[in-house]
């Protein structure tokens, strides 16, 4: 299940006019690069929950043979929303996903290396920093502030889920002052996310960097000729007109800007 319903408060005002999943990063909708991953591990069953823009993300699904949605009314929450979407999911241990986290984790291993109540994908670091405690064999002993963003919650686990709440707060921090047995899958790849306008560029950049171009250009866009490209994605139909340098820097599909830019994103 990829977790889409947030109303992405902190990425606003892009979010505004629209998805927060559904912001491009490089040449597709952030949610697309999630579903790459997880088809590649061969998952055959997704399903993706809309409250905020529901309409948006309802057409995009639409255009996924693969994918079913789970529309809220009402902001349910992530254990909400998940226990809501039960039907559709059917039973059995659940692979969970932020909409907004991208990395290249390897969806199929960290299934595979589910042997307890939860497993949490999780980056290594220093005793004593991060939202998460690891013991020595690998078991989570303190979870605490940030949501984990990937991760595989157990059948046994599911069972308990509100109808409103939040899976960390709700059920996995409890659940484990009861002693439950909750897993760290370490993760020491590159961990982008769109949280915030500024993470935002960050995955843009980081998207051309991985691909080993300067910047990319959308079909149909249009770049004057004395315009240079440094670190930007220009989307489809979009227009650079001036002179001078847009580095850092996106254009949504059909947007209109001006040169010299610098660190900005320039919506439709």
């Amino acid at each position: 299940m990829v977790l889409a319903a947030g109303l992405g408060t902190r990425l606003r005002p892009l979010t505004d006019r629209l998805a927060k999943p559904l912001v491009p990063v490089g040449d597709r909708p952030a949610i697309a690069h999630v579903l790459e991953r997880l088809r590649a591990a061969g998952v055959t069953r997704i399903v993706v929950n809309a409250h905020h823009h529901a309409a948006q993300l309802r057409a995009f699904v639409a255009s996924e043979p693969d994918v079913m949605l789970s529309e809220e009314a009402d902001l349910l929450g992530t254990a909400g929303g998940v226990a809501r979407a039960a039907p559709l999911l059917g039973a059995g241990d659940v692979l969970l996903w932020n909409a907004d986290i991208l990395a290249d984790i390897d969806a199929r291993a960290l299934v595979a290396a589910h042997a307890s109540e939860a497993t949490l994908v999780v980056q290594p670091m220093p005793p004593g920093q991060g939202s998460i405690g690891v013991a020595a064999d690998g078991r989570i002993v303190r979870l605490r502030g940030q949501f984990p963003g990937v991760y595989v919650l157990g059948a046994a686990l599911r069972a308990q889920l509100s109808e409103r709440g939040g899976i960390i707060e709700d059920l996995l921090v409890p659940a484990l002052a009861r002693g439950a047995t909750l897993r760290a899958f370490p993760f020491t790849g590159p961990w982008r996310d769109v949280g915030t306008v500024e993470s935002y560029l960050d995955a843009n950049v980081a998207w051309l960097r991985d691909r080993g171009v300067a910047s990319w250009v959308g079909p149909g866009a249009h770049v004057d000729e004395g315009v240079v490209l440094e670190g930007a994605v220009v989307g489809a139909g979009a227009f650079v007109l001036g002179r001078g340098r847009v580095t850092r820097a996106v254009l949504w599909p059909g947007a209109r800007a001006t040169a010299p830019l610098e660190g900005r994103v320039v919506t439709a």
